[in-house]
């Protein structure tokens, strides 16, 4: 971890997420600080998780967010 620390929020995911929000979250959050916290508990919210991801890192156009 970074010597300074940066104030980063973390993503909760439930099942009834959007896909699309939440891939617009973690790409945010990603572009502004390298990397993102998500938290999903549960089945539902854990495949929600996952398809946001992917969509994000679909979306982030030549640069690659993982």
């Amino acid at each position: 971890m970074d010597a300074v620390a940066h104030k980063m929020d973390l993503i909760k995911v439930s099942a009834g997420s959007r896909t699309s929000a939440v891939a617009g979250a973690i790409a945010g959050v990603i572009r502004d600080h390298q990397r993102a916290e998500v938290q999903a508990i549960g089945a539902g919210a854990v495949n929600q998780a996952i398809k946001a991801l992917v969509l994000a890192t679909g979306t982030s156009g030549p640069t690659a967010l993982i």
